[in-house]
C-alpha cells in the first residue's frame, strides 16, 4: 500500500456536488476548498468522479477463523477495500463462534495485520450461537476489540427471554443487539421465499411473517427495557411497516437492507441456480420496491452487505443442498448506484449516509463515517458513476466468486479508495 505523502484529490464532486479539491496531509484532511496547492503532493485528477467518505460495512462474513477455504481477514478486507470500504463489521459465525474475548481480539488483530480496511468484531449474543446461554458479552466490550454490536446472525435468538437479557446487558455500555430476524419453526426446511413461485416450483416456502413477528417482538422488547435493537438483511413490506412503527413511538430501533434485496427478485429462483439461494431469500418485486422508498425515506437506515463468501463446492450442487449467502463487498456500491441514485430515489449525499455515516454511528465506530471536511480521517471513496461494465468475479479480490451479479452490467465503479491517508485502491485496483 502506499505510503502516507501529501495528496490532493482535484476536481472531484464532494458528495456528488459542486467540484472541488481535497488535501489530504498524513492520515487527516488538511483542507477542502478550490484551487488548492499541490506543492509536494501527489496529485489524483478527479474530474467527473464522486469523492465519498469511506463506506461502512455493519454485516461482513470473513470467516477466519475456521473456513478460510472461503475468506480470511485479508483476502475480505481486500475485497472491502476494492468496493470502497474502510471499515467491515465481521460476524461473528466463525470455528470458533466470536463469543469470548479471545476470539475477538484474534480477529481484531488479524484485521490491524491486514491493513486494507478496518475490522470491528461483532461479538455472539449467545454461547456457540445456541440461543441458550449469554456469552461473555462485558468482557468481549472491555477487551481490546471493543465490542458494541452482538449478533447471532446466521441463526435468530428466538427465546424471548434471552433477548430481553441481551438487551438489558448491552445498556450499560450502549451497545446494540443486532438480530437475525427469522422464527425458526416456521422456517423448518424453507428453502426459498413462500409465495407463487415457491408453489410452482414445489420448494419449501419461508414466509414474510417469519421475520416480521420476530421483528414485531424484538422492538417491544427493546422499547420494554428501554435498549438498542438493530434489524439485520430487513426483506419484506411488513418488516418496514414495523420498523417505521416503531421509529414513529421513538423507539430506539434502526435496520439494515442488503444490496442483493434492493434488486433481485425470487422470479431468478426459476434458474434453480444455486447463487440466487440467500438468507433471508429473494422476496417479490412489491418487497423490492418497498425496501428502496424505506431506505429513500430513512426508515432503513443503512446498507449491509452480508457479504458472504462460500468455495465453489458448497455452491456447484442441487439447490436443496447448496449453502446461503452470496458475496458482496465488491459490487454494493453499484448495485446502491442502480437501484437508488439512478431511479432518482438518493443523491449521493444520502448514499453517504446509508453507506459510511449512519452504520458507523450505530456502532458507535469512532473515525470512521466522518464528513469529508478539515481535520477529519482520510477514510475516502472515489467513484467514477459513468462507468459501465459487466461483472466478471474472476477479477474479485473476494476468495470466493458465488456472485448473482456475473455477467450482468452494473454502473459505477471505484477507482480511489484511502484508509487514514494511505491509498489501499488506486486506478480501480488494490495498491
Amino acid at each position: 500500500m502506499t505510503a502516507h505523502t501529501k495528496t490532493l484529490i482535484r476536481g472531484a464532486r464532494l458528495l456528488g456536488g459542486e467540484p472541488g479539491d481535497v488535501l489530504v496531509d498524513g492520515e487527516t484532511i488538511a483542507a477542502v476548498g478550490t484551487g488548492l496547492d499541490a506543492a509536494g503532493a501527489r496529485v489524483v485528477d478527479a474530474e467527473g468522479l464522486v469523492l465519498l467518505p469511506g463506506l461502512v460495512d455493519l454485516h461482513t462474513h470473513l470467516r477466519e477463523p475456521g473456513r478460510e477455504d472461503s475468506e480470511t481477514v485479508l483476502t475480505g478486507t481486500r475485497a472491502a477495500a476494492a468496493g470502497g470500504y474502510t471499515a467491515v463489521h465481521a460476524m461473528a459465525n466463525t470455528f470458533p463462534v466470536a463469543d469470548t474475548a479471545g476470539v475477538v481480539e484474534q480477529v481484531w488483530r488479524l484485521g490491524k495485520e491486514s491493513g486494507y480496511c478496518d475490522v470491528q468484531p461483532v461479538g455472539a449474543v449467545t454461547v456457540g450461537l445456541e440461543g441458550k446461554h449469554l456469552a461473555e458479552l462485558g468482557a468481549m466490550h472491555d477487551s481490546a476489540a471493543g465490542v458494541r454490536v452482538f449478533s447471532d446472525d446466521g441463526k435468530c435468538v428466538d427465546d424471548a427471554v434471552i433477548m430481553r437479557r441481551a438487551l438489558e446487558y448491552v445498556k450499560a455500555f450502549d451497545g446494540v443487539v443486532a438480530q437475525h430476524a427469522q422464527e425458526p419453526r416456521l422456517t423448518e426446511g424453507a428453502q426459498m421465499n413462500e409465495g407463487t413461485v415457491s408453489a410452482e416450483l414445489g420448494l419449501g416456502g419461508w414466509p414474510a411473517v417469519a421475520e416480521e413477528s420476530i421483528i414485531a417482538r424484538d422492538v417491544l422488547l427493546a422499547a420494554h427495557v428501554g435498549s438498542r435493537v438493530h434489524i439485520c438483511h430487513l426483506s419484506t413490506a411488513g418488516s418496514v411497516e414495523i420498523v417505521r412503527w416503531a421509529k414513529s413511538k421513538g423507539w430506539n430501533v434502526t435496520a439494515e437492507v442488503t444490496p442483493h434485496h434492493l434488486l433481485l427478485t425470487d422470479e431468478l429462483v426459476r434458474t434453480y441456480n444455486p447463487v440466487y439461494k440467500v438468507n433471508p431469500p429473494l422476496r417479490t418485486e412489491a418487497d423490492v420496491l418497498a425496501l428502496r422508498a424505506a431506505l429513500a425515506d430513512g426508515t432503513i437506515d443503512c446498507v449491509a452487505t452480508d457479504h458472504a463468501p462460500h468455495p465453489h463446492e458448497d455452491k456447484d450442487c442441487e439447490w436443496p443442498a447448496a449453502a446461503m449467502g452470496m458475496v458482496g463487498l465488491e459490487t454494493a456500491l453499484s448495485v446502491v448506484q442502480q437501484t437508488m441514485v439512478d431511479t432518482g430515489l438518493l443523491d449521493w449525499a444520502g448514499v453517504a449516509d446509508r453507506m459510511s455515516f449512519r452504520p458507523a454511528a450505530i456502532s458507535r465506530l469512532a473515525g470512521q463515517g466522518r464528513p469529508v471536511a478539515e481535520g477529519e480521517p482520510a477514510n475516502l471513496t472515489l467513484v467514477d458513476p459513468a462507468y459501465r461494465g459487466d461483472v466478471d468475479p474472476a477479477g474479485f479480490a473476494s476468495r470466493s466468486r458465488n456472485t448473482p451479479y456475473e455477467g450482468r452490467e452494473l454502473p459505477g465503479r471505484v477507482t480511489h479508495t484511502f484508509l487514514r491517508g494511505r491509498a489501499t485502491v488506486v486506478d480501480g485496483k488494490l495498491a
